[in-house]
């Protein structure tokens, strides 16, 4: 067997000591020390090489993130399974950053924040959790992850999705005709939606003023979903109060951005959700071996789909 690896090189230097234990009869290659790039059988990476088509004996491409849209499908080989990553890190990770923004909001942490910066002594009224409506919208394996510290802590949560969800607790809204009814009641709107076309650039304008007044939002989906100047005029205009903003178009912002400064946004560098590296690994050869079982693999991209 034999894998070939293509990204961040301490993760991959990681894997490689802790293959020589799990897995001692693979050849693990570290990009770009391909060696013959006919007998590799797997390739993990961010972006594929240039000279794919050398890959003659590639069975699978896996994505080293949760995302799979990176890629280039109408270059890689129609019947090439691709992959992306499904892995305890990345899930607990996404829960703990989106369960720290919605409670950061909650409690209005950002307008004390500001007030602090204008040495300003002044409490304002908090609302209980239960009167909170948050709305998820992606309501996928991570979207149900990050849903279950909500529930607990009592707010009162919502989902939105291509296809209905049936998860205790949670109302569940399906499809554009049912958008409208789902942001009317999010107070604080959570965007963990996969990238496609139908999802680039829905968090603009027409989306936010169908928020209640005074919403905030968490963005922690895909850059290319959010209009920043939409998100700075729905700021201006107090129909958000605030926002959380892990993920940009593009990375990093320059900067002159005017995202760096706003009193009303946390930025932050596409941190929430990250591939941990031992957990990973295991995720990545229990997905080799349920491939060479014939066996469905975890994380399986349906290209019509997009993810």
């Amino acid at each position: 067997m034999n894998i070939l690896y293509k990204s961040e090189p301490e993760r991959g230097r990681l894997w490689a000591e802790r293959l020589k234990t799990l897995l001692p009869e693979a050849t693990f290659r570290q990009w770009p020390d391909v060696g013959d790039p006919t007998k590799i059988d797997y390739l993990v990476a961010w972006q594929p090489p240039e000279n794919l088509s050398d890959f003659t004996a590639l069975k699978v491409l896996f994505s080293v993130g949760a995302g799979a849209e990176q890629f280039d499908y109408a270059a890689l080989p129609p019947e090439l399974p691709v992959v992306r990553m499904i892995e305890p890190g990345l899930t607990s990770g996404m829960v703990e950053y989106v369960t720290f923004a919605v409670l950061g909001l909650h409690r209005e942490m950002p307008r004390y924040f500001q007030q602090q910066r204008e040495k300003n002594w002044l409490a304002h009224a908090s609302l209980p959790a239960a009167r909170r409506r948050v709305g998820v919208m992606g309501v996928g394996k991570l979207g149900e992850a990050v849903l279950q510290p909500l529930l607990q802590l009592g707010f009162d949560c919502a989902g939105w999705s291509r296809t209905p969800k049936n998860i205790p607790g949670v109302a569940s809204f399906v499809g554009e005709a049912q958008l409208g009814a789902f942001l009317a009641r999010s107070d604080i709107l959570i965007c963990l939606l996969p990238l496609t076309a139908a999802t680039e650039n829905i968090l603009n304008a027409d989306l936010f003023s169908q928020l209640p007044p005074g919403a905030s939002l968490v963005h922690a989906g895909r850059g290319k979903q959010l209009n920043h100047q939409h998100l700075l005029n729905a700021l201006e205009s107090g129909q958000l109060a605030a926002a959380v903003v892990d993920v940009t178009s593009p990375e990093p912002l320059p900067a002159d951005h005017a995202f760096w400064r706003h009193p009303a946004i946390w930025l932050t560098p596409h941190i929430a959700s990250q591939a941990q590296p031992e957990s990973a690994l295991t995720a990545l050869l229990e997905n080799i071996r349920r491939f060479e079982r014939g066996e469905p693999m975890h994380g399986l991209v349906e290209r019509e789909r997009g993810y």
